[in-house]
């Protein structure tokens, strides 16, 4: 079992082009040394060279995200795919791989930095051998499929010292930092309750492994799709005319093997708010009830899942530090999160799920009088002294209603927010950041100024962070595929209460696809 204090493996001694270029960049905080302002400034302008690992669906948007960088390789398992065929004209001068490892070995000195955009199920393989090579990583959320491999990672992480970002892209926003010091600062006192529900799945979910096998196209390596996984035979699409098969290239969510379902795919982003206000950390119960039938190959229709988290202690960062004060200690009263996603079965909707599982009636007739109804996506804490609800998927926006109001309040709006300092720093890549797109862009930006100027903690959603998020998470899928309540010991990573879990905590990889 991995431990809190297991010494990594040995870092790489020579030094590689991104240790070059962070090395120069240090210049950038050398002003007291005398450095030219000219000096600086060509360093921090230095372009990165990126290697981008998935280019279809998620991996086309942070490729290109990157686009002002130098995009020096691509990597997809399927070169018959229009992802591949968009972005390789759109990037000519990138060369083109199918296998990762390849990609790494013969051209890793020329890489500063790594994008991972593939199925749940490769995160941590991709991710963990690009970090073993020194490199930066920007990985799509969730950071793994597995709670082991998001210790592992973080661990690595701060080993080596490396820059890296999960893409939850709205940790870019002001309005979810906004969010986060208010409610530390006490704005609707200790929160005792939490309700976040999504519209997903809007994949296929309650299904079993469909019999028979399809042939592969010439164009797709299935081995390297499978990676991890146990092997199982190809199967295409049920219809013809349709590119989008039983696995690949969008419904892997859906499947045990290599996804996280509803909960992996948007708990990350909605969340993510309450996450990081509340100083989430070990839940001590998660207790996982599905809607519908739950079988051994994919995940169900719909599921409301209870995480219990005890009481626990944060550190906020001073408005104004000073030499011996950087941080003030604050303690959070034990909270209970609610998660709900999908529905009723209903075959002839998106997902095949009637949108249904939300909030009970009564903690929602606030959001109903604000936006005549409850949207299909939200997050509501609830507080001793008021509520605060989000109605998007990145907690990107926030409405207040302090005990005594009579309705919710835009927090721009709200005169209570006035009282509270702005304390954590903003994304400084400014734009319209309620727009999906623009946050895609912002977030990686955020990602690559951390390479250029060698500081990891400017990256809000690194690894350090990311990774307990993603842990918490995970462990609604175990309590899913366990059958039951789980008792949990965070720092051990067992399930006290159900030994039959640990399968499920640390998968049993497939031969030759081991962590680095």
């Amino acid at each position: 079992m991995l431990s809190a204090k297991t010494p990594e493996t040995t870092e790489l001694s020579r030094v590689d082009r991104r240790e070059f270029i962070k090395t120069g960049s240090l210049a950038a905080g050398a002003v007291a040394f005398g450095v030219p302002a000219l000096l600086r400034g060509q360093n921090l302008n230095s372009k990165l060279n990126i290697a981008c690992i998935g280019i279809g669906g998620k991996g086309r948007s942070d490729t290109d995200a990157c686009a002002g960088e130098n995009i020096v390789s691509l990597c997809d398992v399927d070169s018959g795919s229009a992802a591949y065929e968009t972005q390789t004209k759109k990037y000519p001068n990138a060369k083109f791989y199918k296998d990762f490892r390849q990609m790494l070995d013969q051209m890793g000195d020329r890489i500063d930095a790594v994008t991972v955009s593939t199925p749940d199920h490769m995160h941590a393989i991709v991710a963990s051998m690009a970090m073993k090579r020194n490199k930066a990583v920007f990985c799509q959320k969730p950071l793994t499929q597995t709670i082991y491999e998001a210790r592992y990672l973080r661990q690595m992480a701060h080993k080596r010292k490396l820059v890296t970002q999960m893409g939850n892209q709205g940790s870019a926003s002001d309005g979810l930092r906004r969010a986060v010091e208010t409610i530390q600062d006490g704005l609707i006192g200790q929160v005792h309750e939490v309700h976040v529900w999504t519209n997903r799945p809007v994949w296929p979910q309650a299904m079993e492994r469909p019999a028979g096998e399809d042939p592969v196209p010439a164009t797709l390596d299935w081995d390297m799709w499978i990676g991890p996984a146990p092997m199982r035979p190809y199967k295409g699409s049920r219809n013809p005319k349709d590119r989008d098969g039983i696995y690949e290239p969008f419904n892997w969510r859906g499947w045990q093997d290599f996804g996280t379902g509803a909960l992996g795919d948007m708990a990350c982003h909605t969340v993510n708010m309450p996450f990081r206000a509340l100083d989430l950390d070990h839940p001590t119960e998660i207790e996982a009830m599905p809607l519908g039938p739950m079988n051994k190959e994919s995940y169900p229709l719909g599921s409301k899942i209870r995480f219990a988290f005890p009481k626990r202690k944060g550190r906020i960062p001073l408005e104004h530090p000073h030499l011996f004060h950087h941080y003030r200690k604050i303690e959070h009263d034990p909270v209970t999160l609610w998660w709900y996603d999908g529905g009723q079965p209903d075959p002839a909707a998106r997902g095949g799920h009637d949108l249904s599982n939300k909030p009970p009636i009564e903690l929602t007739a606030d959001i109903v009088a604000l936006q005549g109804k409850v949207p299909n996506s939200g997050c509501l804490l609830i507080g001793d002294r008021g509520t605060v609800f989000s109605p998007d998927d990145y907690g990107t926006n926030f409405f207040v209603k302090l005990k005594g109001e009579e309705k919710f309040v835009h927090y721009l709006e709200h005169p209570a927010m006035a009282q509270y300092p702005e304390r954590i720093p903003r994304n400084l890549h400014p734009g319209n950041l309620l727009h999906p797109a623009n946050l895609v862009l912002a977030h990686a930006q955020e990602w690559l100024t951390a390479i250029k100027e060698n500081k990891p903690e400017m990256c809000y959603s690194r690894f350090d962070v990311a990774a307990r998020l993603t842990e918490i998470m995970l462990l609604g899928c175990v309590s899913l595929r366990a059958g039951q309540k789980i008792e949990w010991d965070g720092p051990k990573m067992v399930a006290e209460n159900c030994p039959q879990a640990a399968q499920f905590i640390r998968r049993q990889d497939r031969s030759g696809w081991d962590l680095s």
